[in-house]
């Protein structure tokens, strides 16, 4: 389900997979569509689409988490085959549920309350109790800072739950003070199975994420603890494929920010960086394989994302960077878009960087150099 940049990248691995992808897309000019073997025309939240899809494969699987669980939840009593499946995405797309669900587990996520206005009795209380403003999240649909608001003022702060509640449930939540980002990809067998990519940092700007470096700069101590946490997760959502779990380091420790049980753009960096990419390995997970080997291939690796500058960049000179590997999602230009990513590997941190960066702005990145 869905036809963007990561269902191409999908389509991309899927020979080393050893699978056919098939795509419900919206539009038959979507990223995906020149990758992948077949598609459907038709939006994530029609139902007769959705069976149209069902037919054609033996599993559906996801790019993205804009999709209607009681319809998937149809699909799986009659007995289509989703992974992950509609409990476990769950996590993904409701952050209300997922906030609860983990503070009930004792996954460390931020102090939170879920209102669905701001005359709930319980919110002035929970304001006072922060002693600061908080982070307003939508429960549902946000992704790459939408659906996130950083109010400058209390009155402001009510105007936006008020705004999101109407759409539905909204989650308040503190606003920490963060020493850094890190995330971890995890993937998940069928049979249960795990296996952990290392722990990365994470770069954002605006509410996206600009950079990925691995190896993380965390102490071992820490990405050990990292690991636990992943695993702890990964045992309580269930679901098949990569997951993502990005976390905030704090001077409380690790707190888990946002879960995604799909690829995701903290991992664009195995395509090249690792013995099995993502993308083959949430492939293998979802069709019934076993898992492949993560072994890192580079001591250093670092990946920048490409998003539309106010005019167009050039492709070919991004290309022209050497030691750089260039990823066109496929998109017509837009400023703010996301068009591709950019990796750089080597065997210490600097040169990477400069690499991966210097292509990414010939290609025409509004990000900056971090």
């Amino acid at each position: 389900m869905g036809a963007g940049q990561l269902a191409r990248m999908m389509g991309e691995a899927s020979n080393d997979a050893g699978v056919l992808v098939s795509v419900l897309a919206t539009s038959d000019e979507d990223s995906a569509i020149s990758t992948t073997f077949d598609f459907v025309l038709g939006a994530p939240d029609d139902l007769v689409a959705l069976r149209a899809l069902a037919e054609r494969v033996d599993v559906i699987t996801f790019d993205h988490e804009l999709v209607d669980l009681e319809l998937l939840e149809e699909l799986e009593e009659d007995g289509v085959v989703l992974r992950p499946s509609s409990a476990a995405l769950r996590f993904a797309v409701d952050k209300g549920y997922q906030r609860h669900a983990f503070r009930d587990a004792n996954i460390p996520v931020p102090r939170f309350l879920v209102v669905n206005s701001s005359s709930d009795p319980r919110l002035r209380e929970f304001l006072d109790e922060l002693g600061a403003l908080p982070v307003v999240k939508s429960s549902r649909g946000g992704y790459d800072g939408r659906g996130v608001a950083f109010p400058s003022s209390p009155s402001e702060t009510l105007k936006v739950i008020d705004r999101m509640s109407k759409s539905g449930d909204v989650v308040v939540e503190e606003r920490l003070k963060l020493e850094s980002e890190v995330a971890q990809l995890i993937a998940r067998a069928a049979d249960g199975s795990l296996t952990f990519y290392p722990v990365v940092d994470t770069l954002q700007q605006h509410g996206m994420c600009v950079e990925v470096r691995y190896p993380s700069d965390l102490n071992d101590t820490t990405k050990e603890s990292a690991q636990e946490l992943s695993q702890k997760v990964a045992d309580l959502v269930k679901g098949v494929g990569i997951m993502a779990i990005e976390y905030f380091v704090t001077e409380r420790g690790l707190v888990v920010n946002e879960v995604a049980l799909r690829p995701h753009n903290t991992g664009h960096w195995t395509i090249e960086g690792a013995t099995t990419s993502q993308f083959a390995q949430h492939l293998r997970a979802v069709s019934g394989q076993s898992l492949g080997d993560v072994t890192p291939l580079s001591t250093h690796a670092v990946m920048v994302n490409v998003v539309g500058a106010n005019e167009p960049g050039s492709l070919d000179a991004a290309r022209g960077v050497s030691d750089t590997f260039v990823h066109d999602y496929g998109k017509s230009w837009r400023p703010g878009r996301k068009l591709g990513h950019v990796t750089a590997l080597g065997a210490e941190a600097t040169d990477p960087h400069v690499r991966a960066w210097s292509s990414a702005r010939a290609y025409g990145t509004v990000t900056q150099e971090a």
